[in-house]
């Protein structure tokens, strides 16, 4: 091991079972890249908002909205780790400020496109470092890695961020995601490695 990754590791940077990236950022995900249309484009709050209304944000008014700057650590389920990695977005935060849940909403179902979908507790997307990203280093995210759109969650896996975001779906009861519903553990926090549903204990989430 050389001496930056045995610093990472000495400084408990690296949850258990990842290791340091080295390099460019792997391109990871299922299916295609999507075609970017911002003519169409929209970004859409639903289900249990607190007035029973849906808001929506076309592709000029979400570009509008405000950012924030978050430098925080990328931890992929396929055990890779990026430390520092910088970001610039919307906040979460503000997405739920503007879109408020209703009182009894107790977890979110994130969209994509081509209907990939996950799931996180109300208390991740209010996360003082989650985001929907637009940005990643100072440059606007490539197609490969979603843009224009992707959800960023640095105290979960990867995965729980999905690229190519369109939406949220507030929910009053949990539901499993695209990957949860496959075998991926419900709520995915890496310093638990919580990797597969079967390492779920009672109250993870809704049964398989």
């Amino acid at each position: 091991m050389d001496t930056e990754g045995e610093t990472a590791l000495s400084d408990g940077r690296l949850p258990p079972g990842q290791r340091m990236q080295r390099g460019e950022w792997p391109v990871l995900h299922y299916g295609p890249v999507p075609r970017f249309k911002p003519a169409t484009w929209d970004f859409r709050v639903t289900g249990a908002t607190a007035d029973g209304q849906e808001a929506i944000w076309f592709h000029d008014d979400f570009s509008a909205l405000p950012t924030v700057e978050v430098t925080a650590d990328f931890h992929c389920v396929t055990k890779f780790t990026m430390l520092d990695a910088p970001w610039r977005g919307v906040a979460g935060r503000t997405i739920l400020e503007l879109a408020p849940p209703a009182p009894d909403a107790t977890h979110v179902t994130v969209w994509a496109e081509y209907g990939y979908s996950s799931n996180l507790r109300l208390e991740d997307l209010l996360h003082e470092d989650t985001l929907f990203a637009t940005h990643h280093d100072g440059v606007p995210l490539t197609p490969e890695h979603g843009f224009p759109l992707r959800l960023i969650v640095p105290h979960l896996y990867a995965w729980k961020g999905p690229k190519w975001v369109r939406g949220i779906e507030y929910l009053t009861v949990d539901r499993r995601g695209f990957w949860e519903e496959r075998g991926y553990h419900n709520i995915g926090d890496p310093w638990k490695e919580q990797r597969y549903s079967y390492q779920e204990d009672p109250g993870d989430g809704p049964p398989l």
